[in-house]
């Protein structure tokens, strides 16, 4: 490999701001921030969404959601459908 043109390869912690979750793994990431862990200091990048905070890997995608689009639907077209039977 060519010395200087790739960027530097290390451990980072990615921080998932949503849960808390810390996951430490190697990447070259750019960060300005750093983080304490066990006295080893570590980049740190903080994600919005990971796999611990994400509905479709959770399994807690929301039925409210689902709902509300029902009872918009028949909102919509409740007035609608007495004005076809007469």
């Amino acid at each position: 490999m060519k010395e200087g043109i790739h960027p530097e390869y290390r451990d980072v912690v990615f921080l998932d701001v949503q849960t808390g979750t810390k996951i430490i793994t190697r990447s070259t990431a750019v960060t300005r921030e750093t983080i304490d862990i066990d006295g080893v200091t570590y980049p740190l990048y903080k994600c919005d969404v990971t796999s611990e905070s994400h509905p479709f890997y959770t399994g807690a995608q929301t039925r409210i959601v689902e709902t509300g689009r029902v009872e918009k639907f028949r909102a919509r077209f409740a007035g609608k459908t007495g004005a076809l039977k007469k």
